[in-house]
């Protein structure tokens, strides 16, 4: 935009001058994701090469390209069912690095935290259902339909259900393995720090994080107030690498976790109280469990709350654009998802 001189009160011209055009900020949830991206990438190279993981080295390349396909697959499925062009097409090549950044990091997640052994079609298995169940599970969310389970953590949790006795979690001694005494305390805490600054400044979910932690320990209070479980033992598992990662990465999700400050804090004071109920029935990996039935629940909120305005209006409640068309969404994230997942 070019400025028009005017003459000023001594008759003089001032000189013409170029504005410089305003660059646009970047979506905060776009730079979001690719930091998580970029940091669960080089966290799981650190893994490979100098912490200790047990995974193959093949099996990430195997996960990202399953993510990948899945993602892929099923958007060109969604647009020919609502008759709309692919979210990917358009772009370029910024467009389809965009467009994966989910699926990347939930590949990343599900073969992170898996151990299969020598088995891959648990890890394949999972990150196909999590990279799907984002297609799957939907409900209208504010008026759009949205996912609301947590990718990552929902196919971690299917894989541990469906191949209980093929796989486990990843080992938390593989975090450390090859670490001397003096790494071991840092690692926690650099992904403590990257998480705290991530979740601060980018997806703002501090609520939803001291909610979590804050019910945490609670719940571990009461579990020894009252039936009597060593006080050190249900906290001591906050110090862990594990617990950092789920707190940081996987339950933090933006794309399947409240936006409202309260909404962040009732969401993580849930899972805890979730836990400690599943704890108390001696239910194994009970943090991914935890997540998903919240997960769960808050999804059959939604529908419930869409049925009843459905009631109300007599009509069906708005989740699409006014041409019939699902509007455009910018590449939701997950866990650990998660770790995005």
């Amino acid at each position: 935009m070019t400025a028009v001189a005017h003459p000023s009160q001594a008759g003089s011209a001032q000189p013409s001058a170029t504005a410089e055009p305003t660059k646009p900020k970047p979506d905060p949830r776009y730079l979001a994701l690719r930091n998580f991206a970029m940091s669960i990438t080089v966290f799981n190279v650190f893994g490979y090469t100098l912490l200790g993981f047990e995974q193959p080295y093949l099996w990430p390349v195997f996960a990202l390209l399953t993510g990948y396909a899945t993602e892929i697959t099923f958007e060109l499925i969604s647009a020919w069912a609502y008759q709309r062009r692919p979210r990917f097409l358009g772009g370029g090549v910024r467009g389809l690095y965009e467009f994966l950044l989910p699926a990347h990091i939930t590949a990343l997640a599900v073969n992170m935290l898996l151990y299969a052994n020598n088995q891959i079609l648990p890890v394949i298995f999972g990150v196909f259902v999590g990279v799907a169940g984002k297609h799957a599970f939907q409900a209208p969310i504010n008026g759009r339909m949205r996912h609301f389970m947590n990718p990552s953590n929902f196919g971690i949790t299917l894989s541990l259900v469906c191949f209980g006795s093929w796989v486990s979690i990843a080992p938390p001694y593989e975090f450390t393995e090859n670490a001397n005494t003096y790494f071991r305390v840092m690692i926690p805490i650099i992904i403590a720090t990257a998480g705290t600054v991530l979740n601060t400044m980018l997806t703002r979910k501090v609520p939803l994080i001291v909610g979590w932690m804050g019910g945490f320990a609670i719940q571990a209070f009461v579990r020894h107030g009252i039936w009597d479980v060593a006080l050190f033992s249900a906290l001591g598992s906050m110090t862990g690498v594990a617990f950092v990662l789920f707190t940081n990465y996987m339950i933090t999700d933006p794309g399947t976790t409240p936006m409202k400050g309260r909404a962040q804090f009732m969401f993580g004071g849930s899972v805890a109280f979730v836990y400690g109920i599943l704890m108390q029935l001696n239910i194994t990996y009970t943090l991914f469990f935890a997540l998903v039935i919240v997960c769960g629940f808050r999804g059959l909120g939604w529908w419930g709350a869409s049925f009843v305005q459905r009631l109300r209006s007599g009509r069906t409640p708005d989740a699409t654009a006014g041409n019939g068309e699902v509007p455009a969404r910018v590449p939701e994230t997950t866990d650990l998802g998660a770790i995005r997942a």
